[in-house]
């Protein structure tokens, strides 16, 4: 896939919920919720500051991150549902 984000954004990939509750009940896929846990894809360069410096993105390639259910914009590349979303819309990286 070629996919270079740009300045601060940040392209992901959603993963996979569980498709059962602890208790044993399965949740149909129409009931089913976005996932919130993303895998990032590509990285850009980062933020430019007003004095032109730019900023290293917190994120790289291969991170598990939190995403919100409706952060972004969705793409299909590649026959890959993807999001790309500025690093600020990412909550927090999955250690």
């Amino acid at each position: 896939m070629n996919l270079r984000p740009l300045n601060d954004r940040v392209v992901v990939k959603r993963l996979e919920e569980e498709k059962k509750t602890a208790g044993g009940i399965i949740i149909p896929d129409n009931a089913a919720e976005k996932p919130l846990k993303a895998e990032v894809i590509a990285v850009g360069p980062g933020k430019r500051s007003d004095d032109g410096k730019v900023h290293a993105p917190d994120v790289k390639k291969g991170d598990t991150v939190l995403i919100g259910k409706y952060s972004g914009t969705e793409v299909k590349v590649d026959g890959q549902d993807l999001v790309v979303l500025r690093e600020d819309d990412i909550l927090a990286v999955v250690a």
